[in-house]
């Protein structure tokens, strides 16, 4: 395993540097902020200790709160993307810096406080030249343990369709490729390391003593602020150009055939006009925070699903047929969104036991496996559990009653399956590991599923403003069959191509690059 990542990090450098730096850039504003932020409060709470107390009990209540309900609960203020990952790591990096930063200013030696105030030193000279230099060393073993610990949080960004090395490692559990997801982790954890042997050089050289090593640690520190300077305006810079007009925000789901369908249409996009495509792979939860991020304006296009549009974002009931298509396209507008270029394929829901179940209880049906539910433990991802059109439905539909329920990733439900965490799962009919699975695909006798056929949801301002935008997203129209969107999810999960190389493959066989 480590040799096939090892592999895969030379011949994709170019990939994973891109993540490495986002990862740096991400992680780099949320310490600066915290410091800034941790150290004054830190310090405030150490010259008055009333403020002590409830200052450090609301900094370690946020502490406890887990990082994906963190993200969940800020995604409707601050959106998707970086600027809340940013948030989010910086209410946990609070912690260490404030708890350190208290802790060595309290435990300077009064006596030395009270020799420097008798020697005439005001309260601001005391703190400033006395209390806070003996009380650097604690501040620096909390930055470094802030820092490491932030960098390693850092994966959870790409949840919300920020950057940095947590896609490697989604995109790699999403695709069933393990040897990226070992990649991804093992440069969180060698730039947590590196890192933290440079903030212990530093920390080691601010102990130094002597007026040569007072004017090397200066020009050190005046380097490492011109550093960080430059890579927190790296961080900044581009997403303030990247509003300026002449770029396509696209985002799609963490599946498989999402990641094939984003890198097509940055490719034909790119292709056929002159717009450049910024391109958010996977976001985590989907529609659910895809869209209210398209109503926003954070992205301009996605991939979606008739069924699901009809059921997730315009909230109507009932099963949807494609015969209702001109009532979804009605609904989004008022949303101030288009459906543009149906892809001419569906990916509908199915469910599937694994073999020696089916043949055990004689399962062919929904309905038959209705009968034994109790005795069997269900996988299917978060969503389908929360759909109007889900779990729920689903056995309300056909009097089901799991005897348990496991949610997970898409990526692993298969993996699940086969080694006997779970006896049923819920596909999609295009999965690509579904033709080489041990599993059988049993009929929705009573028409529960309804149709989820693929377009893209484009945002109306985009298309008025850039109008060459819709003739290339209907070159789009009708061009990919499910057995196409089969074996080019195959292709990726279990040959192991690369999603890029897959949908380029496809657009020259279609002759549209």
């Amino acid at each position: 395993m480590l040799a096939q990542s090892w592999d895969l990090l030379v011949q994709r450098w170019d990939f994973f540097w891109g993540l490495l730096l986002e990862h740096m850039e991400i992680c780099l504003v949320a310490v600066l902020i915290a410091i800034v932020f941790g150290g004054i409060a830190g310090i405030l709470i150490s010259e008055y200790q009333k403020a002590a107390k409830p200052t450090l009990a609301v900094v370690n209540f946020l502490y406890t709160i887990p990082s994906i309900s963190m993200l969940g609960f800020l995604i409707p203020f601050s959106g998707v993307g970086d600027a809340t990952a940013i948030i989010t790591l910086t209410v946990y990096a609070l912690l260490p810096m404030v708890r350190s930063t208290y802790t060595g200013m309290t435990n300077v030696d009064p006596a030395i406080m009270e020799a420097a105030r008798g020697m005439g030193g005001t309260r601001m000279q005391t703190l400033v030249r006395v209390q806070l230099p003996l009380a650097l060393p604690v501040i620096m073993s909390g930055i470094r343990n802030m820092v490491t610990m932030t960098i390693a949080l850092g994966g959870i960004a790409s949840f919300i369709g920020a950057g940095g090395l947590g896609v490697a490692i989604y995109r790699g559990i999403t695709t069933n490729n393990a040897a990226m997801t070992v990649a991804g982790s093992l440069l969180i954890a060698v730039l947590a390391l590196v890192v933290d042997a440079i903030l212990g050089f530093v920390e080691k050289r601010m102990r130094a003593r002597g007026a040569k090593s007072h004017r090397t640690n200066r020009r050190l520190a005046i380097g490492a602020a011109a550093a960080c300077a430059a890579v927190a305006l790296g961080a900044t810079v581009p997403g303030a150009l990247a509003g300026t007009g002449g770029i396509i925000h696209v985002a799609t789901k963490p599946m498989t055939e999402q990641y094939v369908m984003g890198e097509a249409l940055k490719m034909l996009i790119e292709h056929d006009t002159n717009l450049k495509v910024e391109l958010t792979e996977g976001v985590g939860g989907g529609t659910s925070n895809i869209e209210p991020a398209m109503e926003s304006g954070q992205f301009d296009l996605y991939p979606e699903y008739t069924g699901t549009g009809w059921a997730m974002v315009l909230k109507n009931e009932g099963t949807y047929s494609e015969g209702e298509f001109d009532q979804l396209q009605a609904g989004y507008q008022e949303l101030g969104m288009s459906w543009v270029g149906m892809y001419g394929f569906g990916n509908t829901y199915g469910m599937a036991v694994r073999k020696d179940v089916a043949e055990k209880y004689n399962l062919k049906t929904y309905s038959d496996l209705a009968r034994v539910a109790d005795h069997l433990t269900l996988g299917a991802e978060a969503d389908f559990f929360e759909r109007e059109d889900g779990y729920d439905a689903l056995c309300n539909t056909y009097g089901m009653s799991f005897g348990n329920t496991m949610q997970m990733d898409i990526g692993l439900k298969y993996d699940a399956l086969a080694q006997g965490s779970v006896d049923a799962i819920v596909i999609f009919t295009t999965d690509g590991k579904l033709s080489t699975a041990d599993a059988t695909v049993l009929t929705d006798d009573k028409g529960f599923f309804p149709s989820y056929q693929c377009g893209n949801v484009v945002r109306d301002q985009v298309l008025q403003q850039h109008t060459e935008l819709r003739g290339v997203l209907e070159k789009l129209q009708g061009t990919i069959s499910e057995q196409d969107m089969a074996r080019m999810n195959y292709e990726v999960e279990e040959e192991g191509k690369d999603p890029k190389t897959v949908a380029e493959e496809f657009l020259r066989s279609k002759g549209l690059i």
